[in-house]
């Protein structure tokens, strides 16, 4: 008697659970890294945004005689040169 079976080539159920877990392992690992790396972006991104209101207004003060853009602008006030 041949007691020896062929082996298939592919993977067994325990195989594929044991990857699944694995990779389930990793992506709980690296998703709060992700998500802090994500708000430090925002953060960027904001203070950048800060800087360019903060520039635009120097720039605005250099060209009026160091006076600071009005509060209350209207449009209907506005004058066409």
């Amino acid at each position: 008697m041949n007691w020896t079976r062929e082996r298939k080539s592919g993977f067994t159920l325990i195989e594929l659970l044991v990857v699944i877990a694995i990779i389930a392992l990793l992506a709980g690992i690296l998703f709060p890294v992700f998500s802090k790396a994500r708000e430090k972006a925002r953060q960027t991104t904001c203070i950048n945004n800060l800087k360019q209101v903060g520039n635009a207004f120097q720039m605005y003060m250099q060209d009026w005689d160091e006076t600071m853009p009005p509060t209350n602008f209207s449009y209907s006030e506005m004058t066409y040169y």
